[in-house]
């Protein structure tokens, strides 16, 4: 068996598609490498780990961002029971390198790898840094980053090489508008309540369009079946799924793409040249979807619509507006493009070759 690496971070599809995307780079120049994930061990880190022919160790870990002083206690105890853990199996493993793709997630791995004097890389996805990696930044030996300013979080150290992105996404080719037009929604790997309820709530607003309209929507497992009663009371034809496995191919048949602003949406909405409606999480840390959102609609690439102005009438004249001006679409779909960097995944690699030659 070749060489091992161990990529760390979850909690979220938006931490684990990016390692996903490193995983293949590495595994593509050097097909007998052995890449282990290392996340919390939760049903939907191991099932899309899986899913691409990875495995998952479990480490604990826990977060302390926006919590009571107890869940901050406990959060900080998991963390160091995780760090304990990473080091042990770190002892067996002997990677390579270590690589943090954020979330809390990866703090314990990343911690002990650089304890035990392992490699270890960074990779920020976000306008905005999360706790974790500003902390990790400080011990990492490279800090990879999807946007220039963000250096600045970390004392001006990081090498720009934007977001890794899965080779799936880089032959998506633009949709030719015909009279139909289909919409993607999706919240994340969760879901996104407020999201749907303000789709669901645009429906009557967009009855004129309602033959010339078609609907993916992923609502996340929790609000399948409101969502699922609301379309077959509308008679809007739409394909509701819990959570969209196959993303690929959504985006692929996509006219316009309604969705929250992670940093993997905001990248793989690039790459595949989607125009978009982007709604941040509010309460994402730091508010970095607000940030990630702010740069694709300074591009020309996207409408930011804010929760707080979120309304059924607001996003179904959002929908109209963009629906009517083709030309509009097209021109978001050029800009989008021009934001992607397909070859992010090869420069991050290129720096984990640097550190562990």
């Amino acid at each position: 068996m070749g060489e091992t690496y161990v990529i760390a971070g979850g909690g979220t599809g938006g931490h684990l598609y990016p390692g996903i995307a490193i995983a293949e780079e590495i595994r593509r120049r050097k097909p007998g490498a052995r890449i282990l994930f290392a996340g919390r061990g939760l049903p939907l880190e191991k099932s899309i780990v899986e899913r691409h022919g990875y495995s998952l160790l479990p480490v604990r870990s826990g977060g302390v961002v926006g919590k009571s002083i107890g869940r901050r206690l406990s959060g900080a105890f998991l963390a160091l029971r995780g760090f304990f853990e990473a080091m042990r199996m770190l002892q067996k493993l002997k990677p390579k390198a270590v690589v943090g793709v954020g979330g809390y997630a990866s703090f314990p791995m990343v911690l002990a790898a650089a304890a035990r004097r392992i490699p270890t890389l960074v990779q920020e996805q976000n306008a905005v840094p999360g706790l974790t990696n500003r902390l990790l930044g400080r011990v990492a030996g490279e800090i990879a980053l999807a946007y220039d300013d963000t250096r600045r979080y970390f004392g001006g150290r990081g090498r720009l090489t934007g977001n890794p992105i899965r080779a799936e996404f880089l032959d998506v080719r633009p949709t030719p508008k015909g009279d139909r037009w289909s919409l993607l929604v999706f919240g994340g790997s969760q879901g996104a309540r407020a999201l749907n309820s303000a789709v669901l709530d645009a429906l009557p607003h967009l009855l004129e369009e309602r033959e010339r309209l078609s609907i993916v929507h992923g609502t996340g497992p929790a609000d399948e079946e409101r969502v699922r009663r609301a379309y077959a009371s509308s008679a809007f034809p739409a394909e509701v799924l819990p959570y969209i496995t196959d993303i690929r191919s959504a985006y692929a048949g996509a006219d316009l793409v309604i969705a929250r602003a992670g940093a993997s949406t905001c990248s793989e909405l690039a790459a595949c040249g989607k125009a978009a409606i982007l709604v941040p999480l509010p309460t994402a840390a730091h508010d970095h979807q607000t940030r990630n959102a702010e740069s694709v609609a300074r591009a020309g690439a996207a409408v930011l619509l804010k929760e707080k102005d979120l309304s059924g009438p607001a996003l179904a004249g959002a929908i109209r507006n963009l629906l009517e001006d083709p030309a509009r679409i097209e021109a978001m779909e050029k800009a989008s493009r021009s934001l992607a960097r397909p070859d992010a995944a090869a420069r991050i690699v290129d720096l984990v070759e640097r550190i562990a030659p």
